[in-house]
């Protein structure tokens, strides 16, 4: 891929545990929507960026679900 400058650096894939102004654990979970990829990417990079959006939600949406419900126990 080619290498973008630093104005030019978006969001594909996220995951963070994050502290609020209240003390309280969150976490958040954000990407670019597979169905927007082709507007910002196209030929062996889109392919390489849904194939990235593919297996990190198989991983981060169960971790992002399981987290959300043990701190949801807490509170």
């Amino acid at each position: 891929m080619a290498q973008k400058k630093s104005s030019d650096v978006g969001n594909i894939l996220s995951f963070r545990i994050l502290i609020d102004p209240k003390g309280n654990l969150v976490t958040e979970l954000s990407y670019l929507p597979e169905e927007d990829a082709h507007k910002v990417f196209d030929g062996d990079d889109l392919v390489i960026v849904q194939k990235i959006l593919q297996e990190g939600h198989s991983k981060l949406d169960k971790m992002h679900e399981h987290l959300e419900a043990e701190l949801d126990a807490f509170r």
